[in-house]
C-alpha cells in the first residue's frame, strides 16, 4: 500500500491526481497483484521452502529497484509522449508498477502454503493471514499517508520499503523455517 499511495506522488506533477491517474493506478495494482497471486500459488507447488519465500522478496526489491531510481525520468517521458491525464498515467502505471507488484502479489499465496499444517486448518491459516495482511496495509497506508511523507522524502521512502524488503528476503534465507510437520508427512508420501 505505500508504494500504491506513493505511485499518486509520483504521477501527480505530470498527469494531477484526478480519477484517471488513481483510476490507472489502481487498475494496474489490482492487475499485477492478480497475477501475482497465480504465479505464487503455482510456485507454492513445488517443494515450497522459506528460502524460496526468501527469494520472492529479494527479487521483489530488485524489481522496485528501477522505480526508486528512474521514477521522475520515466515519468517525464511518458508525459512528453503521452499528454492526455487518462493514457500518460496508465502507461506510466503500467512501467513503473506491473513487475514488482507481481511480485509481491506472489508472497500472499506462498504464505499461506508455508503456514498451512493441513487441510482442516487451512482455512483459519488463510483468514488469519489476510486479516494481519489486511491489517499491515491499513496500517502502512495510514502511515504513509499521515506520517512519512512528512517526515521523508519520496525517493527516501521508496528506498526503505526496497531494504525492508530485500531484509526480510535474507532473513527468510537464513533462518529457513521447516514445513508444518502434517505437511512434511504429505510430502514424503508423494
Amino acid at each position: 500500500m505505500t508504494v500504491e499511495l506513493l505511485g499518486g506522488k509520483i504521477l501527480s506533477p505530470y498527469f494531477g491526481g484526478s480519477v484517471y491517474v488513481w483510476g490507472s493506478i489502481i487498475t494496474i495494482f489490482m492487475l499485477a497483484l492478480s497475477i501475482g497471486y497465480l504465479v505464487g500459488g503455482k510456485l507454492s507447488l513445488k517443494a515450497p521452502n522459506t528460502r524460496k519465500y526468501g527469494v520472492i522478496f529479494i527479487v521483489a526489491a530488485i524489481t522496485t529497484l528501477p522505480l526508486v531510481i528512474w521514477h521522475a525520468e520515466l515519468s517525464d517521458w511518458v508525459f512528453m509522449q503521452i499528454e492526455d491525464p487518462r493514457y500518460g498515467s496508465l502507461v506510466t502505471s503500467l512501467i513503473l508498477f506491473l513487475v514488482p507488484t507481481t511480485i509481491m502479489g506472489m508472497v500472499a499465496p506462498y504464505s499461506v502454503r508455508l503456514l498451512v499444517a493441513n487441510t482442516e486448518s487451512s482455512g483459519q491459516t488463510a483468514g488469519f493471514l489476510y486479516f494481519v495482511s489486511t491489517l499491515g496495509s491499513a496500517l502502512g497506508t495510514i502511515m504513509t499517508s499521515f506520517y512519512l511523507v512528512l517526515w521523508f522524502e519520496l525517493d527516501n521512502i521508496l528506498y526503505g520499503v526496497t531494504v525492508v524488503m530485500a531484509l526480510v528476503g535474507v532473513v527468510a534465507i537464513l533462518f529457513p523455517k521447516p514445513l508444518p510437520k502434517a505437511e512434511k508427512a504429505e510430502l514424503s508420501h508423494e
